[in-house]
């Protein structure tokens, strides 16, 4: 694995390649992690293919923004560095957002979407996250960073139906530390982080790139919404659900996550 300082605006991301092959494949954390919550899958996935994974401003070895900047210009950024023309994006969570604001925007470089659980931005909250919101602002706003990092873990480690066991408790500590730094940093990413404008979620039907839209069972009930709602409107998706799984697929369920990426990488070069 090489890793790589990209310089951009404000600020530097560092970005991990290994793996070789005829497609490019760029993957994106969620916004309580790194680019690490990808290990276990990408020891899958560059044994055929080139794989590209960057820490967002703010999270993992990348600066924290200094400037306004928008994520989806990072990403073409990191791809035009490298010389990577075209690529199949994949994008956990926040990291999902990213790369459909990508897709809207420069269609021409996305060959496919996999999201694991995205947001979108004209979804109405529920009670439930509006409650999860209010208490990591509050944490963060007292200064326990300690408290947040339990406020998320709940959240989007166990999830709202789940008990804390062995298994839960393993990834919660496999991204203690990255969830640490991301909290740390948000209030830049408050301060300088911008959305393209129109939203993608107004242009949903006009975003023609296969995709695949991937939830767990055991998600917050938004995010299982969300899901049907994207792969309904955008026009060449697909969804998927994993049974009795939360949030974060790639680390609780990483073999069957690079099992669908790859089986979407197959379809997409056989196309």
């Amino acid at each position: 694995m090489t890793s790589t300082r990209i310089d951009v605006s404000g600020g530097h991301l560092v970005v991990k390649e290994e793996g070789t092959g005829d497609g490019a494949v760029v993957m994106l954390h969620a916004g309580v992690a790194d680019h690490r919550m990808w290990d276990s899958v990408t020891a899958t996935l560059r044994q055929g293919h080139r794989v590209v994974r960057y820490d967002l401003r703010g999270f993992g070895e990348s600066s924290p923004a200094a400037q306004p900047f928008r994520d989806a210009d990072d990403l073409i950024t990191v791809m035009d560095s490298l010389g990577v023309a075209e690529a199949v994006l994949v994008g956990a969570s926040y990291g999902g957002k990213v790369v459909l604001e990508a897709a809207a925007l420069h269609p021409d470089r996305v060959q496919g979407l996999v999201l694991f659980a995205p947001p979108r931005p004209g979804h109405e909250w529920s009670e439930a996250v509006e409650r999860y919101a209010e208490a990591e602002e509050a944490a963060l706003d007292a200064g326990d960073l300690d408290l947040a990092v339990r406020v998320n873990m709940d959240m989007w480690v166990r999830g709202p139906e789940r008990s804390w066991d062995e298994a839960l408790g393993r990834h919660a500590e496999a991204i203690r530390e990255s969830m640490r730094v991301s909290l740390a940093n948000q209030k830049y990413r408050d301060e300088f982080g911008e959305s393209p404008e129109p939203a993608f979620d107004d242009n949903l039907g006009t975003i023609e790139t296969p995709a695949v839209v991937a939830v767990g069972t055991q998600d917050v009930v938004d995010f299982q919404q969300i899901a049907e709602h994207l792969a309904g409107s955008l026009p060449n998706a697909e969804l998927v659900r994993f049974s009795g799984t939360g949030h974060l697929i790639g680390l609780e369920r990483p073999d069957e996550a690079a099992q669908l990426v790859n089986a979407f990488l197959s379809r997409i070069q056989s196309a």
